[in-house]
């Protein structure tokens, strides 16, 4: 039975700081729960020199990784590097030395979460990554095993933080969306190059790693279909109001017998649904099951304290089971031959915004290539109008309609002598 359980943390960061912090601080706490003492061994860094935040003994501190995995005393590696390369390596190579991984990697699990797991069983080691979505909400855990015993049908996420705050201010305050990204970098809650955020990326590889965990197969999560944020503009959001809805980057998995509808993009929601309501950084993510019903999982999806909770949440896990002499290899059971479907195939309603000529007869040129394809309209309102340039701004809501349909029309609206721009395009869920 050991006394001590070893750790090494690869990456000192916002992320990793916390980490160690809660690992130094609340050691006693984090002894009493498992039987044994956590000692955190060794750090990698990329520069042992460096002042930092996290007080650590110098000599924890090291630049080179073969004094993390070679190290016999060390059970547990924390992987906090972040990105794909090398931290998919890093892991990689833990597994293959024997350690035991937590990791808050969405990016390396997402793209290679099925190697990653399946070498982790070959060599009789866990690898937990409950921080590689939702932060501190305990998503990870939740499918694996409250949810085990359901058929998972649909998930609908609001998975990236920075995101939904760019949402709420421009629906909030009326900005327009560079100026609320400008202020969501200065609050620290965007990055200088924010695209894998505002272009959707991000909630595509969390939404990869919980369809797997619903639907027992594997998904590339370049097959996700993507749309960002940046197309927005204030005047959508009081439309949206107008029509009773608000807007929100929504993450959706939806399965259908041998297919799963996935796609990541901006959506009118009901202003009285549960997902409407989530403001700020908060992410929320709603599950339908057949045994369980719909559920809601909700809380703030980033942050070092919040991350930290679940890495170490995962490290107290396999803590335990070390002590207890209890496998901690998770089986890998991603058996489900599942495609996914098509996005010309998807069938829902849907809000344009178009800048076309102010005369008589152009709302019927708009409605005839419409009709030609097979969308119908719902509501068709006539905003602001400019007098000088003889433009006006109209807002069509469709009836339920084939992608397929829609994006044809779109494309030949935008051949339109009358139509100078379709400046706006949002889907309708719900």
């Amino acid at each position: 039975m050991k006394r001590a359980i070893g750790i090494g943390l690869l990456g000192l960061g916002v992320v990793g700081s916390g980490v160690a912090e809660v690992l130094v601080s609340k050691a006693d706490k984090l002894a009493e729960q498992v039987g044994a003492l956590l000692v955190l061994k060794k750090v990698l860094v990329r520069d042992v020199n460096k002042q930092r935040m996290a007080k650590l003994k110098p000599h924890v501190l090291t630049g080179n990784l073969a004094e993390v995995l070679s190290d016999p005393e060390i059970d547990i590696v924390i992987e906090v590097v972040g990105g794909e390369h090398p931290a998919t390596e890093y892991i990689r190579q833990a597994i293959t030395k024997g350690k035991h991984v937590v990791t808050a990697n969405k990016e390396a699990m997402a793209k290679h979460g099925y190697e990653l797991l399946s070498l982790a069983e070959k060599n009789n080691v866990g690898l937990r990554y409950e921080a590689s979505v939702g932060s501190g909400i305990p998503l990870i855990a939740t499918f694996q095993q409250d949810l085990a015993s359901n058929d998972i049908s649909a998930i609908y996420g609001i998975l990236n933080g920075t995101t939904n705050y760019i949402l709420t201010q421009m629906a909030q305050q009326g900005l327009d969306f560079p100026l609320a990204l400008r202020q969501a970098q200065e609050l620290g809650y965007a990055e200088p190059d924010p695209a894998n955020d505002v272009e959707g990326i991000d909630a595509a590889y969390k939404l990869a790693i919980l369809s797997s965990l619903a639907f027992h197969a594997q998904f590339d999560p370049q097959d996700i279909s993507c749309q960002g944020i940046s197309g927005l503009a204030a005047q959508d959001f009081r439309y949206a109001r107008e029509f009773g809805y608000a807007i929100k980057l929504l993450a959706i998995a939806k399965r259908d017998k041998d297919t799963v509808e996935m796609r990541v993009h901006p959506v009118f929601l009901p202003e009285d649904s549960q997902l409407a309501k989530v403001d700020g950084v908060y992410n929320a993510i709603q599950v339908e099951g057949d045994l369980a019903g719909t559920l809601v999982l909700y809380g703030e999806g980033a942050g070092a304290l919040r991350a930290s909770s679940a890495i170490v949440a995962d490290v107290l896990t396999i803590s335990k089971n070390i002590y207890r002499g209890v496998s901690n290899v998770l089986e890998v059971q991603l058996n489900q031959k599942l495609a996914i479907k098509p996005m010309l195939n998807l069938e829902t309603r849907y809000y344009f915004r178009l800048n076309a000529v102010d005369r008589p007869g152009v709302l019927a040129q708009i409605s005839k290539v419409l009709g030609d394809n097979s969308v119908s309209i719902s509501s068709v309102i006539q905003k602001e109008s400019d007098p000088l340039a003889r433009t006006a701004e109209l807002v069509i809501m469709t009836h339920s309609a084939k992608e397929e349909a829609v994006q044809k029309a779109l494309g030949e609206l935008r051949q339109l002598a009358v139509v100078n721009e379709v400046v706006s395009f949002v889907r309708v869920e719900g």
